[in-house]
């Protein structure tokens, strides 16, 4: 029973381990994501006011379209790093910009660069979804581009989405932080039932202790008793019993 108890209480304590990973992974994604979102808004507003459009050394996008399939899913994140010289892109990289296509024109979009076209304005670029079977009819130029794509992240959309829902703070923030508090409590009452022990083990034992001492003492004055009483004996003077000797006179021979 001690083994299986062992094993027992191993298990628990991976589980609430892994449950603790999990929580406090979410807990700072929350907040790596709030305080990103912050300061994108803040330095939009900041970069808005002085009539130049913002665009931030990094960007994350969540794919809301199958365009991109199978290489990037919906759902997916991508990680978008500014680009310096658009020079450096070539065929064949994924980049996000504003799109000029007639479709989704000013929409935000991530395709593959399809062709390159060089102007006396510069370059422009002609993209095309891995999922389409024909190229975007916009011409993308430097002014239109965010940044090319370095890293995707699967599925990360959902959590964005499930936090943008009216039950994502609850379920993600609340539910889990209701949890750890529950926990604690938890915890807490263990603590006192075990402080509770520990004073009716620490009375217990004073008892025993205290009637070991009354016992210890109780043999004490018992023994006092009686090598008094043995004292006394001593001291009183007892006649001696004399028995009458037989008379020679009466034995018949």
């Amino acid at each position: 029973m001690d083994g299986k108890k062992i094993k027992f209480n191993n298990f628990k304590n991976v589980i609430k381990n892994i449950f603790n990973v999990i929580i406090w992974t979410i807990f700072i994604l929350v907040i790596l994501i709030g305080l990103l979102v912050v300061y994108y808004v803040v330095t939009s507003k900041v970069y808005a006011s002085k009539g130049i459009e913002y665009k931030p050394p990094f960007s994350l996008y969540m794919i809301i379209s199958p365009s991109m399939e199978p290489n990037i899913k919906v759902y997916d994140v991508v990680l978008n790093k500014k680009v310096n010289d658009v020079k450096d892109l070539k065929v064949g990289d994924v980049i996000t910009f504003k799109s000029t296509s007639n479709i989704s024109k000013g929409l935000t979009v991530t395709h593959r660069i399809n062709q390159i076209i060089s102007t006396d304005h510069g370059l422009n670029f002609i993209t095309k979804g891995d999922n389409n079977s024909q190229a975007d009819s916009g011409i993308i130029t430097e002014k239109e581009l965010y940044g090319k794509v370095i890293l995707k992240i699967p599925q990360l959309g959902r959590v964005t989405s499930l936090l943008a829902s009216k039950g994502g703070w609850f379920i993600v923030v609340l539910l889990p932080a209701f949890g750890i508090i529950i926990y604690d409590v938890l915890k807490l009452l263990k603590l006192f039932n075990l402080k509770d022990e520990v004073i009716t083990l620490s009375s217990r034992k004073k008892d025993n202790e205290l009637k070991k001492k009354m016992e210890e003492q109780r043999k004490h004055d018992l023994l006092i008793k009686l090598q008094k009483d043995d004292k006394n004996c001593k001291n009183i003077n007892i006649a001696p019993m004399y028995l009458p000797k037989k008379n020679k006179k009466f034995i018949k021979k």
